[in-house]
C-alpha cells in the first residue's frame, strides 16, 4: 500500500504579506502515525489542505511515494486520502449509502464488515430498518459520536493509502469515545495517518510528532524525545497534565 510522505522545503502563504509555512521539511514512512499539535492558528490545517491540494504550495515539493503532486491530476491525489473530521458530514440517505460513499460499488457485505470494522455496526442494527434507515436533512437524528463511527466506516470501505484525522472526542461520552478510539486504531493499522491532535492519549503513540507554531515545524519526534527536548512541547504537555490530558489545539 505504500503511503511515503515527504515535505521539502515548502513554503506557503495565503497573502504575499503575510508567510504561513516557511520552508518546512518532514518525511512520513508508510505506515506512520504523525500527530500535528500546535496552538490554534499554527498552520495544522494549511498543512493537511497543502498535502491534499486544496492549495498549491508557493515553493518546495510535496511527494507522496516519491511522485512530486503537483504532476498528478488533483482527483488523483484526493483519492490517495481517507478523511474522518472533527465534524462529520452525512447526508440524506439511507446508513448503507452513507457508508458505500467510500466505496460506491461496495456490496451489501463489504458495507457491514466496514461497520463491524468501525464498531457502528450493533448501533445499525438498534435502529428501525438497520442499514435502510433513513439519516435525516440535518443529519439530527444520529448522534455526534455516531455519525464519527459511520464516517470511520466510509473511511475503512475507501481502503485508502493516507488517513486524515482530526481527532477530536471530548464531546462525546466516555464508552463512545473508547469505541471511537477502536476504530481509529483498526482504520490506522498498516496506513499512514495524519492526525490533528487535541488529546495526549494519541500523542503518545505517535511515530512522529510535528509541534506547529507560525507555521513552523519548531520541534519534532517522538513523545519522549520531545519530553527530553524540555522545550515548547513539553511545556505544553506539563501545562495540560493536569486537564484531562487535552491540548486545547484546534
Amino acid at each position: 500500500m505504500s503511503g511515503k510522505v515527504v515535505f521539502r522545503d515548502v513554503s506557503f502563504s495565503y497573502r504575499p504579506d503575510q508567510p504561513l509555512i516557511s520552508h518546512l521539511s518532514f518525511t512520513a514512512n508508510p505506515g506512520d502515525t504523525v500527530a500535528i499539535v500546535g496552538p490554534t492558528g499554527a498552520g495544522k490545517t494549511t498543512l493537511i489542505n497543502l498535502l491534499m491540494r486544496f492549495y498549491d504550495v508557493d515553493s518546495g515539493d510535496i511527494e507522496i511515494d516519491d511522485v512530486n503532486t503537483k504532476t498528478v491530476a488533483l482527483e488523483e491525489v484526493r483519492r490517495q486520502f481517507g478523511m474522518v473530521l472533527q465534524d462529520a458530514w452525512l447526508y440524506h440517505a439511507t446508513i448503507a449509502d452513507n457508508i458505500r460513499l467510500g466505496q460506491l460499488e461496495a456490496t451489501d457485505y463489504e458495507v457491514v464488515d466496514a461497520a463491524k470494522t468501525a464498531n457502528v455496526d450493533h448501533f445499525v442494527r438498534t435502529l428501525p430498518d438497520g442499514y435502510q434507515f433513513v439519516i435525516d436533512e440535518e443529519a439530527q437524528n444520529v448522534s455526534l459520536g455516531q455519525k464519527q463511527l459511520l464516517t470511520i466506516a466510509r473511511a475503512v470501505l475507501a481502503d485508502p493509502k493516507i488517513l486524515i484525522l482530526d481527532e477530536a472526542t471530548s464531546s462525546v461520552d466516555t464508552r463512545l469515545e473508547q469505541l471511537l478510539q477502536e476504530a481509529m486504531d483498526r482504520v490506522m493499522q498498516g496506513r499512514t495517518s495524519f492526525v490533528i491532535a487535541h488529546r495526549l492519549s494519541t500523542i503518545r503513540h505517535a511515530d512522529l510528532i510535528l509541534v506547529m507554531n507560525h507555521g513552523q515545524i519548531i520541534e519534532q519526534g517522538n513523545h519522549e524525545q520531545l519530553l527530553e527536548q524540555n522545550g515548547f512541547y513539553a511545556k505544553l504537555y506539563q501545562s495540560q497534565f493536569g486537564d484531562a490530558d487535552d491540548l486545547g489545539t484546534e
